[in-house]
């Protein structure tokens, strides 16, 4: 068993996807990124034998994520100043649930298949590694999964530079942490980000639809 957690932020205008405005308007970036939710709850939703939760930004969007995410989703609000302690209390409070191993997602990727939450959740659950983590091509990671709580991995990191995972992995062994690195995986930042990504349109079935389809909207006026 395994416990998912998704990084996610209220779709706000001016608040998220701003390196996508302009050309966007910070209404249209908000209104795609909330496509990006949709399309990684629903494909989120129907693993089995994960447990979902959803670390969520700002406090006060509590009732906003109440009425997006499926029954039986697990809503708690991201805590600390940056990212590395957010995602030290997210694995904390993930292992303090009791629901097995712990892996924490983006909300940057859409088109991400859920194949590849349950291939960490296996490599982690089977004692094949300590850690699994799922690199972007930025640098960065979209997926770090853990089988016991390892705030050193996020402390004091230089976050959204390319050297985050060649760090991240570089802490790893300096724990003596077996890797399971999954295959690579880019998020959605950037026009060209968004370019990309609508020239491979999903496969029927395969998550990332309603955000392909309002990236099209947008990139054709």
């Amino acid at each position: 068993m395994s416990l998912l957690i998704i990084f996610a932020k209220e779709p706000r205008p001016g608040q998220v996807k701003t390196r996508l405005t302009p050309p966007l308007s910070p209404e249209n970036a908000a209104r795609l990124y909330r496509c990006f939710l949709e399309d990684i709850l629903e494909e989120m939703a129907r693993l089995p034998g994960l447990s979902l939760a959803l670390a969520y930004t700002p406090d006060t969007a509590l009732n906003f994520f109440k009425e997006l995410t499926p029954a039986g989703v697990i809503l708690f609000p991201q805590e600390g100043p940056g990212l590395g302690e957010r995602l030290v209390h997210a694995f904390d409070r993930g292992f303090a649930a009791n629901l097995g191993t712990v892996l924490v997602r983006n909300s940057d990727s859409p088109d991400l298949p859920g194949e590849s939450m349950l291939a960490a959740a296996r490599a982690l659950d089977s004692g094949q590694a300590d850690l699994v983590l799922g690199p972007s091509p930025d640098g960065g990671y979209y997926l770090v999964g853990l089988n016991a709580p390892r705030p050193e991995l996020f402390r004091e990191m230089n976050w959204s530079t390319p050297g985050v995972l060649p760090e991240t992995l570089a802490r790893a062994a300096n724990l003596s942490l077996t890797v399971h690195l999954l295959p690579a995986w880019p998020d959605i930042d950037t026009l060209g980000d968004l370019q990309t990504f609508i020239q491979r349109p999903p496969l029927p079935g395969a998550p990332g639809g309603r955000t392909y389809q309002y990236a099209q909207e947008l990139l054709a006026r």
